[in-house]
């Protein structure tokens, strides 16, 4: 499993693997030499990502199976997307780069989505949520992901069904592969939805490594709360700093089965 990218003076090949039982995947990666933030280092981690969902992909389609997922099908953007908070600090960059027309429009979406969700009741349970509370944790998983999908609100970032941030798309997104009809996404609760799981997970590492940031927190934040995270102007990245090999390295260390 090999980054694409070659050295150059200011970066250098570092090779890897990861275990996780009996197995292990060993990868290459080109990072930076010098000081490198987790957020920096996302780019690395998403190829690292997208090379373990691609082979479960190909394997699946090797047992005759068919991937539904593709542009146009955006049912699963209606989802509660737990988005870590170094993707965060990665994407508001990106948005600060935007035009101010694109700024405009995208801080519009968001406050639309925020309001339709107020609407349903969503976002005071979405504050109520207490980090480290079992119980809510659990609800988290049950019943509030499930309230928050029927209330039909896309995700900003959507637009004519279609990720409009599909090469930056958080890492959960990624990670989202179905073999079932497309049509069965939208009503999961009737229809049969089977998801493909690649043998690592790497959203719940950037989320931990999170926590630990935060110490009072759980190292993400609802998606939908973008633009209000945003005003903080938050740097939790540099929390997470070293050589680009550190980096990596205090990243790989932690990922395990998923």
């Amino acid at each position: 499993m090999n980054d694409p990218a070659s050295p150059t003076p200011e970066t250098q090949s570092v090779e890897f693997s990861i275990g996780f039982g009996d197995s292990s995947i060993s990868a290459r990666a080109v990072v930076p030499r010098g000081r490198t933030t987790i957020t920096e280092l996302l780019p690395v981690i998403h190829r690292l990502d997208s090379a373990l969902v691609d082979a479960v992909a190909a394997q699946a389609v090797a047992e005759g199976r068919t991937i539904s997922c593709k542009a146009g099908c955006g049912a699963c953007c209606r989802s509660l997307v737990a988005l870590s908070i170094f993707e965060a600090e990665a994407l508001a960059t990106w948005i600060q780069g935007l035009p101010e027309a694109q700024r405009q429009e995208l801080a519009r979406r968001f406050d639309l989505a925020l309001r339709s969700l107020a609407a349903a009741g969503i976002i005071d349970r979405l504050v109520d949520l207490k980090p480290g509370d079992p119980q809510a944790e659990i609800e988290l998983n049950t019943d509030l992901k499930r309230d928050y999908f029927y209330a039909r609100v896309a995700c900003p970032f959507l637009v004519d069904e279609s990720c409009s941030i599909h090469p930056i798309r958080p890492l959960i997104c990624r990670e989202h592969l179905v073999v079932t009809p497309a049509e069965n996404c939208y009503d999961p609760a009737l229809h049969e939805v089977i998801k493909l799981e690649p043998p690592l997970l790497l959203f719940p590492v950037l989320n931990e490594m999170g926590a630990r940031v935060e110490r009072d927190g759980r190292g993400w934040i609802p998606l939908v709360f973008l633009f209000a995270w945003m005003e903080a102007g938050a740097h939790p990245g540099r929390r997470i700093s070293g050589t680009g090999p550190e980096v990596l390295q205090a990243f790989v260390s932690r990922v395990g089965p998923a």
